[in-house]
Parts: C-alpha cells; sequence; structure tokens
C-alpha cells in the first residue's frame, strides 16, 4: 500500500530555496513517482537493478549533474543535492547507482584526468550510454584503504595490474572502472606512503578483468554489487589519471559521494516520516479512534519531524558553503554522519507505527531500513565520521 508523498516543509525551507532549486527538485520528485515508486517493491525482491531507468535518468541530466560541459548538467551542489534526496526516497540503491556514476566515476575523470579522458568517457557517462564502478575498498581494507594490496607494475609502454576490490557498486555492469593500486618499487615491493598510490581508468573488457556479483544481500538488492579481480591486467600508460598522484585523490572522490549520501538519507526519512504519519491517520484501534490520537505515536512523530527538519537545515548549509567553495570535509562528514543515523531511527520508528504491518512490502519502511544498514557504512562508517570530525574539533588523529 503507498500513501502519496506530499513532501515535508516544516521549517517553510522552500522559501530559501531558488526557482530553479525548485525546479530541479520537482522534475526529481515527478520522476521517481511515475518511474521509480510504481516498480521498486518488485525490484527489491528480485535483487533486480532496473537497468531501463539508466538512459531516463541520463535525458535528465541526473549523472555528473554538479560538473560542468562534457555534456553535464552544470546544477549547484544543492541542486544536485536535492536529485539524490528525491532518488533515495525511491531506493537508496537507485541513489547509490547514480552517486557512484557522478561522484565516484565522474568526479575523478573530470578532476584528475587528461583531456583526451575527459572526451573520451564523461559525455558517454553523463547520458548513461557507458557506465562506471570504483575500486577502492578491498576484501581486507575497508575503513583503511591506505593499507590497500592492489600493485600496479610499471612496464615499457604502460602498467600491470593485480588485486581485488569488494563490495564495488555497479562492478558487473560497467563500461569503465575507476581502479586505485599502489605502485611497485624496482625490486617489486609495495611503495609506502599515501603519495604511493595512483588511479587508473580501466576498461572492464581488458584481459584479466573480471568482476563477480555478490549474491545473498539483505540490503541495496536493487542495486549491482560486485567482487573486482585484476589478474596481469595491461593498460597503456593513458589509462593513468595524470592528477591521480595520492591517495588524497581517492579520498577526495568519497568526499563527493558523502555529500550526496547526506541528501538521500533525508528522503528516505521523509517517506518514512511520511508513510508513518498517514499510517497513524488512518488505522483505528481503541474505540475505533486513530492511533496518531495516542500520546506515544504522536512523540514518535514529533522526534521524526524535529530530527528531519534539523537535516534539512545541515544539509542545506553545507550545500550553501559548498557552492561557495568553503565546505570542508568535516562539514560533510558531520553531515552524512547525522543524516544517515536520523534516517535509520525513522525507518525503526515508522516501523514500529506500522507494527506488523512494517514488515511487509505493502509499505516501504522495512526497504528504507535494510538499504540504511548498508548506507551507514559504506563511504565511511559512523564511527569513522566521529573521528573525522573529532580531529577537527581537536586536532588530534584518534585512528
Amino acid at each position: 500500500m503507498a500513501f502519496k508523498f506530499q513532501g515535508f516543509d516544516f521549517l517553510h525551507l522552500d522559501s530559501s530555496l531558488t526557482e530553479e532549486e525548485l525546479l530541479v527538485r520537482r522534475t526529481a520528485r515527478e520522476f521517481v513517482d511515475a518511474n521509480v515508486i510504481p516498480i521498486i517493491e518488485e525490484s527489491f525482491r528480485e535483487g533486480r537493478f532496473p537497468r531501463e531507468l539508466v538512459a531516463p535518468m541520463g535525458e535528465l541530466g541526473f549523472y555528473g549533474a554538479s560538473l560542468e560541459g562534457y555534456g553535464c548538467a552544470g546544477m549547484s551542489n544543492v541542486e544536485y543535492g536535492l536529485v539524490m534526496q528525491e532518488l533515495e526516497r525511491g531506493d537508496s540503491g537507485l541513489r547509490s547507482f547514480v552517486s557512484v556514476q557522478s561522484a565516484l566515476v565522474m568526479y575523478p575523470i573530470y578532476t584528475f584526468g587528461s583531456e583526451d579522458q575527459k572526451n573520451t568517457w564523461l559525455p558517454a557517462l553523463a547520458s548513461g550510454e557507458k557506465l562506471g564502478c570504483f575500486g577502492l575498498t578491498e576484501p581486507g581494507f575497508g575503513s583503511n584503504p591506505a593499507g590497500m594490496t592492489t600493485r600496479a607494475r610499471q612496464t615499457a609502454d604502460g602498467y600491470i595490474l593485480n588485486g581485488e576490490k569488494m563490495w564495488i557498486t555497479s562492478g558487473t555492469i560497467a563500461d569503465v572502472a575507476v581502479v586505485w593500486a599502489r605502485l611497485e618499487d624496482e625490486k617489486g615491493n609495495l611503495r609506502e606512503g599515501a603519495d604511493s598510490v595512483r588511479g587508473f581508468l580501466i576498461e572492464t573488457d581488458r584481459p584479466g578483468f573480471s568482476a563477480q556479483d555478490i549474491h545473498g544481500k539483505w540490503s541495496l538488492r536493487a542495486s549491482v554489487t560486485s567482487g573486482l579481480t585484476l589478474e596481469d591486467v595491461h593498460v597503456p600508460a593513458a589509462s593513468l589519471m595524470p592528477g591521480a598522484t595520492s591517495l588524497k585523490a581517492a579520498l577526495m572522490c568519497l568526499n563527493q559521494a558523502r555529500y550526496g549520501i547526506s541528501w538521500g538519507a533525508i528522503g528516505a526519512a521523509m517517506d518514512c516520516y511520511s508513510t508513518a504519519l498517514n499510517y497513524a491517520k488512518t488505522r483505528k484501534q481503541f474505540h475505533n479512534q486513530p492511533i496518531a490520537s495516542h500520546q506515544l505515536v504522536q512523540e514518535k512523530l514529533v522526534w521524526m519531524a524535529s530530527e528531519i527538519a534539523k537535516a534539512q537545515l545541515l544539509s542545506l548549509q553545507v550545500g550553501r558553503l559548498k557552492d561557495a567553495g568553503k565546505a570542508g570535509h568535516q562539514h560533510i562528514s558531520m553531515a552524512k554522519r547525522n543524516n544517515v543515523w536520523m534516517a535509520l531511527e525513522c525507518a525503526r520508528l515508522a516501523r514500529d507505527i506500522l507494527g506488523a504491518n512494517g514488515v511487509t512490502e505493502d509499505f516501504p519502511v522495512m526497504r528504507h531500513s535494510m538499504n540504511l544498514e548498508s548506507v551507514k557504512t559504506y563511504e565511511g562508517t559512523h564511527d569513522i565520521h566521529t573521528l573525522v570530525i573529532g580531529q577537527s574539533l581537536t586536532g588530534i588523529g584518534a585512528y
């Protein structure tokens, strides 16, 4: 059962948005209502990525939306955030796909790539004609990417890469992979230090490159999650992104993705709140009264509304800072950490209000809850972002 989403603007924040921002949000909202909501429960149940939505989202300019030129929409960061909000209101898996295509594939090519790499890949990625993935996390290294063991050995005409990557969104459907590897020294040993890491653009049909879907997920089931294996994958020197000369470059990409996640989580929370509010007003118990008349139910709704409103203020301010070139990684960490935690708590409270109905696919709440368990972990766990913010406050790293 689906209730019509009416939006959430308790603090009248729409008055702080420009006409262009409102138009972008309306376009994304209408797309989600017409194309995502009708199919997403079935896609989630079947573990199927809705590939049919790829081209339409490209036509609307959702991929690399905040980049300029090369077929990209050139949206502001706030506009891009509003798109992410609406997509995750539909489903975290779909927003994850767009986040990876935009922040983890197109952004590094745009920021660190050569002009030839930009011209070759960005227009095709912006339209959805080509898809990409981002290979940083490894089976043994997630929160500590500096420990990566994927290696790149320089040859006379390029590089040979060996290693494994894990938990890679879009891995088996990607045409190009942004892969991060550590250079070998002249003795074949891995070089030490953050500046030993390089970023490569690898066509996924190269010999030695393979991808395998990860099955058995209870989260992000409408998104493709894969493992990558590189066995003596030879790439030409032109595959190296010239500006990606350290681990810092990879972390800059993650920062872009985290920013979008902070907005996306608001969308999931809004959907859970809207569902719970409508259900509480129509579900009757005890003397044929709606459960919305009960004090404890109202307390849950008030908590959700308060936290969503605060999250909106947080992401909007960080977006404004980002558009002004003043957003630090600590600001984005705070937004990602707070908003995903808030959204997961909203999902749990909404499930509580819906009772047994909350665990069925008749309502989106349990799907959001399962998805958000992954969102809380990827692109920096809740605890890692705590330490990022703590270091910013104290000047002392506690990793």
